[in-house]
């Protein structure tokens, strides 16, 4: 019996197997691509698991009261159901049938089938039959368990139809295979979208998008997309009223530049780089590049800061892999760090290293001599299979002064933290040299991962200065953690740094305040088992 794939057409799995391949892997590897995707799609604003209420009590009048509710009324509870249950209100009465007709509807082809992983021609009749029956306006669509390899005629047809109907939120991700699917152009010609979402498809030839613009769109992601050098540039500069950007996944290196008046916050995960080049972004509060991968040929990837006055976070660095660039000055080892290579505005600055690696090590301090002004400092140690390089104490207090370390820094959590002599120097200087600081978490790595428990990684934590030194001991809410997730942590996931009210999205500081308040200061590190 030939065996059933989720992902992969049964003329690639025979075509894989005729080259010795194995088609599971390809199949299993898709899989978690794709589960990663949708992790970080927004989600729909209804659901078919909402649990509803309602008032058991009917009035002894016998009046019949929503009867009594205004259209606009009416059409804005129908909206807040999902597409089945918003069409069977028309079978309630002649009025109902007109409530339902105009009303801004969402439509999720998940909700149309029994399983998210319905046959694809199921979902493309189904979505087909609720377009030509509704006449708009879409106030939401998502479209994700479809391959549409075989179907764009179909595609194009129902962008013509949203674009007519003028659909606000658009998810749009193909599955895959085929992989590279063309998609549409059709798409950038729906000038009424707010928030936009593509996922496992080609991008068109950005020299056929002329005239093209999206002038309403606040938030864009484009996920695994297969693109050009210039695409996502292209698409930023006809965006005018964009805030947030978030790209996830492409296994072709990318030169990036981003120039715009209006983006607040950039997010780039598990992305090929070549390089980062923010130019102009005057309103540009956060800018996150998680688990970027390095192209062909494991060069860095260059990361360039130009004009970012409001720029408060930027994570995660990685001195490993990022060239730092800032202006135009490269920031290298032992730099003697001027005015025209700081970023005064950053507040909040994460970095993850490689502690047993001395060419990563030494960059740290020139890292941060960049940043003047941070107050929340996040450090994750990358797990390392190198020879343990000697770094003590006296390499940290070699580096010279860090201006943020000593005035300014107020919270710092370290991750993945294995209580090696490497991590315990550099926690060690930052405890004792930290003058205002106010709270520090250190969360172990998964006990499955290291022959040492929570318990006695702490117990070296508490142990590792002195009585006579620990002036840090009476002043800082120290609490040691441990964790049950992956090793190296949970992967990033958008809607973490696209919510611009939370200020500082990648510290459990939460957490700190609650167990280890400025009231309660702990004189010892506790320990607590918690998970990520």
């Amino acid at each position: 019996m030939a065996s059933r794939f989720s992902n992969v057409d049964p003329v690639t799995a025979a075509d894989m197997r005729r080259q010795g391949l194995d088609p599971q892997e390809l199949d299993r590897s898709t899989e978690q691509l794709m589960s990663l995707i949708h992790r970080n799609l927004p989600d729909p604003p209804v659901s078919t698991t909402a649990r509803l209420t309602a008032f058991r009590a009917r009035p002894s009048d016998g009046v019949d009261r929503i009867s009594r509710l205004s259209d606009a009324l009416l059409r804005d509870i129908v909206s807040r159901l999902p597409v089945k249950d918003a069409a069977r209100t028309a079978a309630l009465a002649a009025r109902w049938r007109g409530v339902w007709r105009s009303t801004p509807l969402v439509l999720v082809d998940t909700h149309l089938v029994s399983s998210a992983r319905g046959s694809t021609p199921d979902v493309i009749a189904a979505v087909s039959r609720v377009l030509a029956a509704h006449q708009g306006p879409f106030r939401c669509v998502h479209l994700t368990c479809s391959r549409m390899g075989s179907y764009q005629a179909q595609l194009k047809r129902w962008l013509r139809l949203l674009a007519a109907r003028g659909v606000q939120e658009l998810v749009l991700v193909n599955r895959p295979w085929l992989r590279e699917v063309p998609l549409p152009k059709t798409l950038f010609t729906i000038s009424t979208l707010t928030r936009l979402y593509i996922g496992v498809w080609k991008f068109p030839d950005a020299a056929g998008l002329q005239g093209a613009s999206f002038p309403h769109l606040r938030e864009l992601g484009i996920c695994s997309v297969a693109m050009k050098d210039g695409d996502i540039d292209a698409i930023v500069a006809r965006s005018p009223a964009l805030e947030i950007l978030n790209v996830q996944g492409s296994m072709k290196g990318v030169h990036l530049r981003l120039v715009s008046q209006s983006l607040r916050c950039v997010q780039i995960c598990s992305f090929v780089m070549e390089s980062v080049n923010v130019v102009n972004a005057p309103r540009l509060e956060r800018l996150i590049l998680s688990e970027c991968l390095n192209p062909a040929g494991g060069s860095r990837i260059r990361v360039k800061i130009g004009n970012v006055p409001k720029l408060r976070v930027f994570g995660f660095l990685e001195p490993g892999k990022y060239v730092l660039e800032v202006q135009d000055t490269v920031i290298m080892a032992g730099i003697k760090t001027s005015a025209s290579m700081m970023v005064t505005s950053v507040n909040v600055l994460s970095m993850k290293a490689r502690f047993r690696v001395y060419e990563d090590v030494k960059m740290v301090p020139a890292f941060l001599k960049c940043f003047p002004n941070v107050e929340a400092l996040h450090i994750t140690s990358e797990k390392c299979d190198q020879l343990a390089t000697k770094f003590d104490l006296n390499f940290w207090e070699e580096v010279g002064p860090i201006v943020s370390v000593l005035l300014r820094l107020k919270v710092i959590t370290f991750r993945e933290f294995r209580a090696r002599q490497d991590e315990l120097a550099f926690l060690q200087y930052i405890l004792q040299n930290a003058m205002v600081l106010k709270y520090a978490v250190v969360q172990m790595v998964n006990p499955r991962f290291t022959s040492l428990s929570v318990e006695e990684m702490a117990f070296i934590i508490d142990n590792m200065q002195p009585p006579q030194n620990k002036r840090w001991a009476s002043t800082v809410g120290l609490l040691t953690m441990g964790t049950h997730g992956p090793e190296g942590g949970e992967p990033w996931t958008f809607r973490k740094g696209a919510d611009l009210s939370d200020d500082d999205p990648i510290t459990p500081v939460k957490i700190i305040i609650r167990v280890a308040g400025p009231a309660t200061r702990q004189h010892k590190p506790r320990a607590a088992k918690r998970r990520n």
